[in-house]
């Protein structure tokens, strides 16, 4: 899941985001951001593959514990920050680490498409809470109707699975309403860096608990590493730099195929086909999204 992306500033100086800039440039920033898409379902569906091995605790493990590692070394941020600052850092990791371990708890239980799908809810109930346009409300009704056709269109759909993706969602909710104070309150990569470690921090223990040595197996650590660089660190690049050209109303519209692309990724690299009710569902939330993204205040 692309579920803890960056909200806003520049990448570090150095001769490889240099080099990484000029070939960025040569990208259209649409091919940026569906790539960056690509990419975080990629590595969701890798995780899924080491469910098997270290079960999804362990998994979350990993991918939170590398990305911080890799954040930390990137940003260097530094401890001085006001009380007020930290409050909200320390609010940002605990939900950026709470959304993470339901998500995968529902990639345990759900293909990765329906998990995604349900999951998205909650970004765009944020999209949509406080209009006053008939529009908008079409587009939650829409969004509504999908979910109805997500739950009736497979009678064995897993129902603690929709819970966990749909918990995961109200995480993400809360996760861009923090993430905007978060923005307000760091500079640069600063307060993502030590989000994601205090994220790493909640998601840690329960991964060494519920798998223990297995965490430690060679081909593990080096799963691990591949699902936070492709589900973290290669989308933040790609989010940010698509975000330096193209405005927000259409990143955000760009952005409302992940569903769509979670249930492809999940029927070419997992196997998971849906009935074709789930693929109208998926649809729906996709089309309710980027309806929402289209017709949003340019400040928002």
């Amino acid at each position: 899941m692309n579920i803890d992306r960056p909200l806003r500033g520049p990448s570090p100086r150095s001769s490889v985001t240099a080099w990484a800039g000029r070939t960025f440039d040569a990208i259209p920033p649409p091919a940026l951001v569906l790539l960056g898409i690509v990419s975080v379902q990629l590595g969701s569906a890798v995780a899924k593959h080491l469910f098997g091995a270290v079960g999804s605790f362990g998994t979350v493990a990993l991918r939170l514990f590398f990305a911080a590692v890799v954040l930390i070394l990137v940003w260097r941020p530094s401890l001085r920050m006001d009380r007020r600052t930290w409050t909200v850092v320390l609010g940002y990791g605990v939900t950026l680490g709470l959304m993470n371990l339901c998500f995968y708890l529902a990639l345990a239980r759900i293909p990765l498409g329906i998990a995604v799908t349900i999951e998205f809810l909650g970004p765009l109930a944020v999209a949509l809470a406080g209009s006053r346009r008939w529009l908008d409300a079409f587009w939650a009704l829409l969004a509504a109707g999908g979910v109805v056709l997500l739950m009736e269109g497979r009678g064995d759909l897993d129902v603690v699975g929709s819970l966990f993706a749909l918990a995961a969602g109200t995480c993400w909710g809360l996760y861009i309403l923090i993430g905007a104070a978060l923005g307000r309150h760091t500079t640069e990569g600063n307060g993502l860096a030590l989000g994601m470690a205090v994220a790493a921090l909640v998601a840690v223990p329960f991964g060494v608990a519920d798998s223990g040595t297995a965490l430690v197996q060679p081909w593990v650590l080096l799963a691990g590493l591949g699902v936070a660089l492709l589900s973290s660190v290669i989308p933040y690049s790609l989010d940010l730099e698509a975000l330096r050209k193209i405005p927000p109303r259409v990143f955000g519209i760009l952005m409302s195929l992940e569903p769509a692309m979670a249930a492809l990724i999940g029927l070419i690299v997992l196997q998971e086909s849906l009935h074709w009710a789930q693929w109208i569902a998926v649809l729906c939330v996709v089309a309710a999204s980027a309806g929402a993204a289209r017709g949003s205040r340019p400040d928002v």
